[in-house]
């Protein structure tokens, strides 16, 4: 079952791996429509089995990475309960640890392999956070090779995301605040999320 899920969405080399973790510590898997928050999430509820999703539309090695970084904080959280900060210094380590098995360049090639491995140094929350290592990840795939990121518009560019359309606003550390042109709401969007349709408004 979880074979059948993973086997679309990851690197062959690292299939088996991936089922590995599933199979010594089971949890609910699912995959997730494309989110602009998040690329995945680990919930856990007392006395419900741990779920893990991932974003179907990831390319195979931000899904790879994603699935990887849930499962950290599965394994953190049997080992420390609610107690452990959600990115803190027991996820840090974990994830690290987690991915060590996999950092060959069959499964990530240069230079997304020393990319990552400095970014393994200290993880954020995010790998969109890591702007360096997301531009490669997305280079690295067809689909993804010629993508416009919302960081790259100027401010006041008008895009659309999700079949829905914004203005840039102003950055706020690693988000931007846009206003939905239809609702006229605010939304803190990631930087380094990519978009489409952008109509560019060059300041000065």
């Amino acid at each position: 079952m979880i074979n059948d899920l993973l086997q679309p969405h990851l690197p062959a080399a690292a299939l088996d791996y991936c089922v590995r973790l599933w199979q010594q510590n089971p949890f609910q898997f699912h995959l997730s429509k494309k989110r602009i928050s998040k690329s995945g999430d680990f919930t856990c509820k007392r006395g419900h089995q741990p779920r893990i999703t991932v974003n179907r539309d990831l390319t195979q090695l931000e899904f790879l990475i994603t699935y990887v970084h849930e499962v950290a904080h599965l394994h953190v959280h049997q080992a420390h309960g609610f107690k452990a900060e959600a990115h803190g210094t027991e996820w840090k380590l974990k994830f690290r640890e987690l991915m060590t098995p996999i950092l060959y360049d069959s499964i990530f090639p240069e230079p997304i392999l020393s990319c990552l491995k400095e970014h393994l140094q200290n993880a954020k929350a995010s790998t969109y956070s890591d702007t360096e290592l997301t531009r490669l990840l997305h280079r690295g795939d067809a689909r993804t090779a010629k993508l416009v990121y919302l960081a790259d518009l100027p401010e006041g560019s008008t895009f659309d995301l999700n079949g829905r359309f914004f203005k840039k606003g102003k950055l706020k550390r690693t988000r931007v605040l846009c206003t939905e042109l239809k609702s006229k709401k605010l939304f803190l969007v990631p930087a380094d999320v990519p978009v489409g349709h952008a109509q560019l408004t060059l300041w000065g």
